[in-house]
């Protein structure tokens, strides 16, 4: 087997599929790339059991088709230090061996046998829909960050995806936030959902184009399959039941606020860098059309104040909340302003946008703490 190929290219689809490879693995053949030429086309794909990612490109030149397994690490080493150039790869069947030419040397690795990288998930039973890659890009990013990273809860380490009448909403919780952004511009099936792991998420976001692409999304009980013309990827899904996410979320929040977005976010970063490091905790003193942030850590005789006028309906009160968690939140909104609705002290607030896209809704809640921890 024997085909040439930009280094720029190679390089460019093989980093696109190589932050699936985990770090420390059980098995030498979960740090490869399997390489397979059929026809002039070259697929790449990388695994670490739980996810497989794939992605296809055109080679200059070929000779033969077949499978060979490519050290990741050093391969991708050599190709991040070459200048643009074609690369000429001979594989040699017998003995497994690798010659990489290029204008100015040759190199020589030693490969794996392809029968033994792991076979991809079969698509079989599922239940398949459709949205655009950047509508997808803009679900992930909104959502991802408030994934929990505690894995005693693992319905909680991933994005609860559900369908509905209404289209597709992204759910994610760490159990002091929460996060529900739906999307209307997708055609979805109704009354199911699945929870997606963090991590083929992540690489979903990295890799896909930031544009009207079409994406074929399909699912069955244990797998999540995506796909372009070019590009796929199949996930292993969170087999827990995600919390019922509607029951938490208040029905009623009369008292309304509304705040320039960036100056909130500025001045809740500089307010928290005064508050006791293990709460976080910043307390939110509004008075007509005032707001007040402040935060302290008595051990060290810190505190921080600021002041920002708001436009606010409701009783005075005072509330509390985690300013790094909030600062996140209100960092994965957009717009001028953002609207905070508020009933008591004790109850969750409820932060949105002011402006939204025609086909999107947003909702962050975070709970509040106890004033005075």
């Amino acid at each position: 087997m024997r085909f040439i190929i930009s280094s720029t290219s190679l390089l460019r689809s093989l980093q696109q599929v190589g932050g699936v490879i985990a770090t420390n693995t059980v098995l030498s053949i979960l740090e490869d790339f399997l390489f397979e030429l059929k026809d002039n086309t070259l697929t790449l794909t990388a695994t670490d059991l739980e996810t497989m990612m794939r992605v296809s490109l055109e080679v200059a030149e070929a000779q033969g088709e077949g499978r060979i397994c490519i050290p990741s690490k050093i391969l991708l080493e050599y190709l991040k230090s070459l200048p643009e150039q074609p690369i000429t790869f001979h594989v040699n069947d017998k003995d497994l061996s690798i010659e990489m030419s290029s204008a100015s040397g040759k190199y020589r690795i030693g490969g794996e046998r392809a029968d033994d990288f792991p076979k991809e998930p079969v698509a079989a039973e599922t239940t398949a829909f459709s949205m655009p890659a950047v509508a997808l890009i803009e679900s992930i990013t909104k959502s991802l960050f408030a994934v929990s990273g505690d894995t005693l809860r693992p319905a909680m380490t991933g994005v609860y995806f559900e369908l509905g009448a209404e289209g597709l909403t992204f759910v994610a919780t760490d159990a002091h936030r929460l996060v529900k952004y739906t999307r209307t511009d997708g055609s979805t099936p109704s009354g199911t959902g699945f929870v997606v792991p963090k991590k083929p998420l992540q690489q979903l976001r990295s890799v896909l184009p930031a544009d009207e692409t079409m994406l074929n999304l399909a699912f069955n009980e244990s797998h999540l399959f995506v796909a372009t013309d070019k590009l796929s990827m199949s996930c292993r899904l969170i087999d827990a039941r995600f919390p019922d996410y509607k029951a938490v979320i208040p029905k009623d929040n009369p008292y309304k606020l509304s705040i320039d977005r960036a100056a909130f976010a500025s001045a809740l970063r500089r307010v928290g860098i005064f508050a006791n490091k293990t709460t976080n905790q910043v307390l939110l003193d509004i008075a007509g059309n005032s707001l007040q942030l402040s935060a302290q850590d008595v051990d060290f005789s810190y505190e921080g104040k600021e002041t920002l006028p708001c436009s606010y309906n409701g009783e005075d009160m005072k509330i509390a909340f985690n300013a790094k968690l909030m600062y996140e939140m209100i960092q994965n909104m957009e717009g001028e302003e953002i609207f905070l609705e508020l009933s008591t002290p004790t109850r969750a607030g409820i932060f949105r946008p002011a402006e939204e896209g025609e086909n999107e809704d947003l909702l962050m809640l975070l709970m509040p703490l106890m004033v005075g921890l």
